[in-house]
């Protein structure tokens, strides 16, 4: 379900992403403070499973209360929950039941994103799938170990629908060129890290003018010395200038007698971006580019997308292949939330190049977790049988959430659920028609990866917590 947080800044986000919600509140209490930290480790580690260390983190720490109001000592909770998260990342190495075999193949990638992007944006997932399939097979090197997140760009404009995003090849800036050359190919880029115009003097100075003439040359040499360096740069092949800040009109005279395209960008990371992406090395003071310094982009053009001016720089070298998602929607709201479910699909690419394997999703592997540990309890001789018990009860919260979420009555599903997993741990609830099935043929898949992070998290800040008296 979407929540509204409205954070210090009094800016409202509406969002069902778990990261978000508890970047943007003000967590104090420090118990809460942990979960909120194991929150951010596993976004920046896997970028997905947020939601899935707060709920069992939660759940488990509710259960441990139960535990210690009927009068078990923290001790006892502690060994039980202990050998029960040993067991659980036993059970959870078993319930691999798809690999992603080959990472450049479109509708393998598609299958095994689907469903992190539906957990974000409910009906939307097939579409914004092939996006970030399309985009990450574009920017993924032969060894696709190597593949960078940093590569996948997302360019949010306003205006038109959501199915009028698409994926450009290359980095995509909102500016137009500032002289009347709007395409080249094979371009030398030149980018400055400073303001493009004529130096002036340190001090003040006083000059006598005796006549016209004097007047009209009183510039002139200033105007020889800049247009010098352009045309030093001109002469080096540079056919594209990009700089930070302001480009005087004078600069934008000269570029456009030497027919070279001038973009001027105000952000410093853009900049590095753009210098990242054809290979240029951002150059603080005016004189012509060194060879190295200079980037090679194949072909920087500029477009039109929605009345918004756009210039994209295109490199189609194995290293550096960048591409853009252009998002379109109608408010500032939307595309952030559909930029944040990108942002998470993108990560799941990474953490599946990483380990190829995939356990169902839908509640499945968490049902049958729950299944097991609860009978690995009955054999266990102590006390801490009851906190082994309760550990696997609260891995129950998921598919009930999901039931409860989907408007399904909860406690039949768990009973149909738990009738199931006998038969193993392909069976979870899908609630596009809210029936109980074999979610590994439904195509509902999530990284192992990724869970395995989110429980070891979500056991750490357990434990932790009942450490203290």
């Amino acid at each position: 379900m979407n929540k509204m947080v409205i954070n210090h800044l009094e800016r409202l986000f509406v969002t069902a992403d778990a990261h978000t919600i508890i970047n943007e509140s003000d967590v104090n209490h420090p118990a809460a403070k942990m979960v909120a930290q194991a929150v951010k480790m596993q976004s920046n580690e896997c970028g997905d499973n947020t939601n899935l260390i707060l709920t069992i983190a939660g759940e488990l720490m509710q259960q441990a209360a139960g535990l210690i109001s009927m009068g078990l000592h923290p001790s006892e909770i502690l060994i039980g929950y202990d050998k029960a998260s040993k067991k659980t990342h036993e059970l959870l190495e078993t319930c691999c039941k798809y690999k992603l075999e080959n990472p450049h193949n479109k509708a393998e990638l598609i299958k095994s994103i689907n469903s992190v992007i539906a957990s974000k944006q409910f009906g939307q997932e097939e579409f914004l799938s092939n996006l970030i399939a399309d985009a990450a097979i574009h920017t993924m090197p032969q060894n696709s170990i190597k593949f960078n997140v940093d590569n996948v760009r997302i360019q949010k404009i306003l205006g038109g629908g959501l199915l009028d995003s698409k994926v450009i090849q290359g980095v995509v800036v909102t500016k137009a060129s500032e002289t009347s050359v709007h395409k080249v190919s094979k371009a030398k880029v030149a980018v400055f890290n400073t303001n493009i115009e004529m130096q002036q003097g340190e001090t003040k100075g006083t000059v006598l003018l005796k006549n016209a003439e004097d007047l009209l040359n009183y510039t002139t040499g200033e105007e020889d010395k800049f247009e010098g360096f352009i045309k030093k740069m001109a002469e080096a092949g540079v056919t594209c200038v990009v700089c930070q800040g302001s480009m005087s009109e004078l600069a934008v005279h000269f570029f456009e007698k030497y027919g070279m395209m001038a973009v001027k960008i105000m952000s410093k990371w853009e900049l590095k971006r753009i210098g990242r992406a054809c290979g240029a090395t951002p150059i603080v003071k005016l004189e012509c580019p060194s060879p190295e310094e200079m980037g090679y982009a194949d072909e920087v053009s500029f477009q039109e997308i929605s009345s918004t001016w756009c210039t994209v720089f295109r490199r189609d070298q194995e290293e550096n292949k960048m591409a853009t998602i252009v998002l379109r929607g109608s408010t500032h709201a939307q595309l952030d939330d559909i930029e944040r479910a990108i942002d998470n699909g993108v990560n799941a690419v990474k953490s599946l190049i990483r380990d190829k394997r995939m356990v169902p999703g839908a509640g499945a592997t968490e049902m049958f977790i729950a299944s097991e540990i609860q009978k690995f309890a009955k054999e266990q001789p102590g006390l801490d049988q009851y906190a082994v018990e309760k550990f696997g009860a609260s891995f129950e919260a998921i598919p009930r959430i999901l039931s409860e979420n989907a408007g399904l009555k909860a406690e039949t599903i768990l009973a149909s659920l738990y009738a199931k997993v006998e038969s193993g741990c392909e069976f979870g609830i899908d609630v596009k028609d809210g029936e109980v099935k074999n979610v590994v043929e439904a195509g509902i898949l999530d990284s192992l990866e990724s869970k395995s992070w989110a429980l070891k998290l979500a056991f750490d800040v357990c434990l932790t917590l009942l450490k203290v008296d």
